[in-house]
């Protein structure tokens, strides 16, 4: 069953920028597409533990800014020879807000 929250308005993540939502399961990087797309992903490389929300936008993938390995919005998994997945979340736009299904953290506040 999803727990659709609204995290603020589409306006308030940057084209091919991110967002940060501070969770009580940990942070989850929001993602803006050149398209405006909006996709979620746990903030955390699995390399290195960078900082996902840090890293550069491009089609619908992000280059973490330590490494640059590369993980697509749409499983998580990293691209080309490395090897590892974060955790996706559900989103949709409605009325210009965006809303992530919250199903899989107990409560979450907008940084």
């Amino acid at each position: 069953m999803s727990n659709w929250i609204d995290v603020g308005a589409l306006e308030d993540v940057p084209v091919r920028g991110a967002r940060l939502l501070k969770t009580p399961s940990g942070c989850v990087a929001v993602f803006r597409t050149a398209e405006d797309e909006i996709f979620a992903l746990d903030d955390r490389c699995p390399h290195k533990g960078g900082p996902l929300s840090e890293g550069i936008v491009h089609g619908k993938s992000v280059t973490c800014p330590l490494h640059n390995w590369v993980f697509s919005f749409e499983t998580g998994q990293a691209q080309g020879a490395d090897k590892g997945q974060v955790t996706t979340y559900e989103t949709r736009v409605e009325g210009g807000r965006i809303l992530i299904d919250a199903s899989f953290f107990r409560t979450a506040e907008a940084a």
